[in-house]
């Protein structure tokens, strides 16, 4: 059984455990890695009909990755939700060392004087009930607005 597997078991089973999560940190296995896992564990309770995440990093590089997190883990947070019959709840994020690089900085500069928009709305194909199932084309996007793409952001490793 791996872990998105247990997560679903124990969700149906038994929904208010305070056990419920994963964590994708092997220590025997960091040596073998450039780059330690930044986003590294999610753990789930359930409040009413409502499932909640809480998603822990170890470091985040707020430009090339900050809004990346954040979609994929609320996508995760729906899917499972979506199939163990509850309600998508809220996801807290909790990234222990956030951080902009001095090449940046213009960029970010930049970015903040652009108009921002409503936030598009995200659903998922209702007629998925087995997590395995799901493809992009069960999420549906609507009323996404964007500025220009920054593209060519150096990523540092």
């Amino acid at each position: 059984m791996d872990q998105v597997d247990r997560v679903l078991f124990d969700l149906k089973e038994n929904p208010y455990s305070r056990r419920i999560m994963t964590n994708i940190y092997v220590h025997e296995d960091l040596h073998e890695m450039n780059l330690y896992p930044c986003a590294y564990s999610m753990t789930f309770n359930v409040t009413g009909n409502k499932l909640n995440a809480i998603l822990n990093q170890r470091s985040q590089d707020v430009l090339a990755a900050g809004n990346w997190n954040v979609v994929q883990y609320a996508a995760l947070l729906m899917m499972i939700s979506q199939v163990s019959g509850f309600e998508p709840g809220e996801l807290v994020h909790v990234i222990a060392d956030a951080h902009i690089y001095d090449r940046h900085i213009p960029i970010i500069e930049e970015l903040i004087t652009r108009p921002t928009y409503p936030a598009p709305k995200v659903t998922l194909n209702p007629d998925i009930h087995d997590f395995y199932d799901f493809t992009v084309d069960d999420f549906t996007i609507e009323d996404y607005q964007t500025g220009p793409q920054v593209k060519n952001i150096p990523v540092a490793i």
